[in-house]
């Protein structure tokens, strides 16, 4: 475990050294390549902004991972229960990933406002559908030795599907809460880049129209904290609660 962490934190100690590098040998105008001393400015002088932006970020991608991952799941749960449920939403399914689902975002805005919902609604659609692929294909494909036994028990349904194929489901299920904690930031501030008057996408927006790269360096190195975080937590949970993940 305490290895697992040193390797990212050296990695972003060599990052570091680079971009400082880089500033000073590329003589780049402030405007376009900060240093990193100047971002470390602005985190600690803008701190209360800052913060008061990234909350409203956490709740949407909070929120849009918990509705998505349950709307995942349900949707894997009705179409492993009904194969002809499954033959009928399955190629829907497919065939609305078709929609850049960057696009359907000014639609979002226009329906639901420029508050919260469209970019919980925004993250929702972005994780909705690989979670429902990899539950779905975990839940398909419970071992065969597993399934014959459970015939010699006469097992229901239910018993069926909550002794045997949720559990062997579950490391496919961890897999889709992976894709889910990493694509779920992307739902969001893209969703506050088309349209917000709140959170880190709506700041780095009006910092890069007023020329503060600073702040918006800032406000990328909070989200990019924000995804390593929750992606490394989740993955800590899973191989702690969760054999074979």
């Amino acid at each position: 475990m305490k290895l697992s962490l040193l390797k990212p934190l050296f990695i972003g100690i060599i990052l570091l050294c680079l971009w400082q590098l880089i500033g000073i040998f590329g003589d780049f105008p402030h405007y376009i390549f900060p240093s990193p001393q100047a971002v470390w400015l602005q985190l600690t002088s803008h701190s209360e902004l800052l913060w008061q932006h990234t909350q409203i970020t956490l709740i949407e991608i909070g929120l849009g991972l918990l509705l998505g991952f349950i709307f995942g799941l349900s949707s894997a749960l009705l179409l492993s229960f009904s194969p002809k449920t499954s033959s009928l939403l399955l190629p829907v399914l497919v065939i609305s990933q078709a929609i850049p689902v960057f696009a359907i975002a000014p639609i979002l805005v226009l329906w639901l406002g420029y508050g919260m919902p469209s970019k919980i609604v925004m993250a929702i659609l972005i994780i909705y559908f690989p979670v429902t692929a990899a539950c779905y294909d975990g839940l398909r494909n419970t071992p065969k030795a597993w399934l014959d036994l459970a015939k010699t028990f006469k097992l229901s349904p239910l018993r069926l599907l909550l002794k045997v194929r949720l559990p062997a489901a579950l490391p496919a299920f961890a897999s889709g809460f992976r894709i889910a904690v990493s694509v779920a930031p992307i739902g969001a501030v893209i969703g506050e880049w088309v349209g917000s008057s709140e959170g880190l996408g709506y700041l780095m927006i009006h910092a890069n129209a007023r020329m503060q790269v600073d702040l918006m360096f800032a406000a990328l190195l909070i989200l990019v904290a924000i995804s390593l975080c929750l992606y490394f937590s989740i993955d800590w949970l899973l191989r702690r609660f969760i054999w074979h993940v």
